[in-house]
Formats: structure tokens, sequence, C-alpha cells
């Protein structure tokens, strides 16, 4: 399995991902978001997501970021309903 992910934050104003794989939620506060290595979480406020190509795996976030928190290295999609229920 090729696993690559990448995070370049510019002046904590403009993060850029590769090897994302599903996106969960996004608003202004909070993107939750899920890459070849894990579940991410992105933090901050007046957040928007500015680029978005789950087929090349690339996204772009813009805004205030104040937190990049890496969850569960295993999850790589969302949980369907059965799998929530499991969980």
């Amino acid at each position: 399995m090729n696993e690559r992910h990448n995070a370049i934050l510019e002046d904590r104003r403009k993060l850029m991902l590769t090897g994302v794989t599903d996106v969960e939620s996004f608003d202004e506060k909070q993107v939750g978001l899920y890459t070849q290595l894990g579940e991410l979480t992105i933090r901050g406020k007046d957040l928007h997501v500015s680029e978005m190509s789950l087929e090349s795996g690339e996204l772009s976030v813009e805004g205030e970021i104040q937190a990049l928190i890496y969850g569960d290295k295993d999850r790589t999609k969302k949980l369907g309903f059965i799998g929530k229920l499991f969980r």
C-alpha cells in the first residue's frame, strides 16, 4: 500500500494537504477528515475549504488555523451505520 500524506501550513492561514481519502464534516471552526495515515481534525476560526479533490487526495483549508489533531491511524474512511453501532 502506498501511504503518503503531507501537510503544508503557510503562515497559519493556509493548509494544503495530500493523501486525503474522505471528508467527514466541515464548518467555520472545525474540519474533520481522513487521510491515508488516519483521522485528522483541523481546528480554528473562519475556516473554509478552498479546494478539494478526493480523486487526487488534495485539499486546501484557509482561515485562522489553530490546531491539527491526528486520531486513529487505522481509520482512513468514514464508518458506515453498522460500524458506528459497534465502535
